[in-house]
């Protein structure tokens, strides 16, 4: 099994659920999150003062799959989560050793 960590642009997150949701993915964690990369925040104005912004806005997905759909689920959200620009975000594929679900005491790829 394997823990796939993706932190994407907020306004990209339906179309890489619905992506997800078509190729048989039936859960996700979702969490907003604040961060930055090599843009280095941005400058805004608000009241006519300037600031500037360090943290952007972004969403983290983390989804646990089996190990042969890694590839599958990665390139899914890859293709609905690009816009080409900077900023669109980073996947983490961590290794996981078990999931257990809480109210049936399953195990492993049934837990899922």
């Amino acid at each position: 099994m394997k823990k796939i960590e993706a932190v994407i642009k907020p306004f990209k997150l339906e179309e890489v659920k619905e992506e997800l949701q078509a190729m048989g993915i039936t859960g996700m964690t979702v969490t907003e999150v604040k961060g930055f990369g090599r843009q280095k925040g941005h400058r805004e104005i608000y009241r006519g003062a300037e600031y500037e912004v360090d943290f952007v806005p972004k969403v983290k997905l983390e989804i646990v799959v089996p190990a042969e759909m890694t590839d599958r689920v990665v390139e899914a959200i890859i293709k609905s989560a690009r816009t080409g620009k900077i900023g669109d975000g980073k996947i983490f594929i961590l290794p996981l050793e078990d999931v257990i679900r809480i109210r049936t005491g399953e195990s492993g790829k049934e837990a899922i």
